[in-house]
């Protein structure tokens, strides 16, 4: 199976303690986004959890204690992008991510450590000349560091239109100019170009539109064969492997305008404040008369010959 960190939160720049915790006690327990007085506990033991996935902004907290995560196969997908504080409130300069990025390349290879410009967006100052003129200066920095690049274009939800008033939907036009200009400072400086299952028509500028976690892409990443069995697609027909996700929803305090996974800057806080990096639970406590099922795991990597 595979634990993923990164959909609802950043774990990692704001939970590094506590989900360190959570792998030396060996389990953790993930309430139901939708249901919350639902509770499933999941064990964290190498024998089944074959991926630890990781998406963060700022991977920093984390570097300190990678040694403790030294049994487990490890999969970075790492943001860097070049917003300003008016759109990215809270998070660090793209030049100390690089960095941070390149001590996690350095640990575990360039195909296991990937980077992601995403969501691109367009206002009056964020315009395509401007994209193009930071991608480039981002993928030289990358260079030897990454063979792959993951964009998107921003999904304009009520919530993303109602906290980021300016933003406008990125057109077709602007589309393609920017993704055939990326495609080509990603290759010169080593890299591929990858979205995930968005807008086929840019395979025309040889960019892979077939996702960025499928079970392919894990396979060549990890160097293993995995039998997940039947896949149920999580949005719209995307077919990776997005895995157990242990975050929880309005709990990132990066503070970015765009964002899907908060609702407001309040609620934010207010969950935040209920953290407690000794508790199982990301948010809070297991409250009284609540229910905790055990969840039903295994390995998807076959017993012999999984090596390729």
């Amino acid at each position: 199976m595979i634990i993923n960190s990164g959909n609802r939160t950043d774990i990692p720049a704001f939970f590094s303690d506590w989900f360190y915790n959570r792998i030396r006690e060996g389990y953790v327990l993930v309430r139901n986004p939708y249901y919350p007085e639902q509770i499933t506990r999941y064990e964290l033991n190498p024998q089944d959890v074959d991926i630890l996935a990781f998406c963060s902004k700022n991977p920093g907290p984390m570097l300190g204690r990678l040694d403790e995560l030294a049994p487990y196969r490890n999969f970075w997908h790492v943001t860097i992008t070049p917003y300003g504080r008016d759109a990215e409130p809270h998070v660090p300069p793209w030049e100390k991510v690089a960095a941070d990025f390149k001590v996690l390349s350095r640990r575990y290879g360039p195909t296991a450590v990937q980077w992601r410009y995403d969501p691109i967006f367009i206002t009056e100052k964020y315009t395509r000349e401007f994209h193009l003129e930071a991608f480039g200066k981002m993928a030289a920095a990358l260079e030897g560091f990454t063979r792959v690049c993951i964009i998107s274009f921003i999904d304009l939800y009520e919530k993303t239109k109602r906290n980021f008033p300016g933003v406008r939907e990125v057109s077709r036009e602007d589309r393609r100019f920017l993704a055939e200009g990326m495609a080509g400072m990603a290759e010169k400086h080593g890299m591929i170009l990858r979205t995930c299952m968005e807008y086929e028509d840019l395979a025309d500028f040889s960019i892979d539109t077939g996702g960025c976690m499928t079970k392919e892409v894990l396979e060549e990443v990890l160097s293993v064969r995995l039998e997940p069995g039947r896949i149920t697609p999580k949005r719209n027909g995307c077919p990776c492997l997005l895995g157990i996700d242990i975050g929880e929803y309005n709990t990132c305090l990066h503070g970015c305008l765009y964002c899907y996974a908060n609702f407001n800057r309040s609620l934010v806080e207010r969950n935040f404040k209920k953290h407690d990096p000794l508790s199982p639970l990301l948010i809070g406590v297991v409250g009284e008369g609540e229910e905790i099922k055990q969840a039903s795991q295994r390995s998807f990597i076959p017993r012999q010959g999984y090596l390729f």
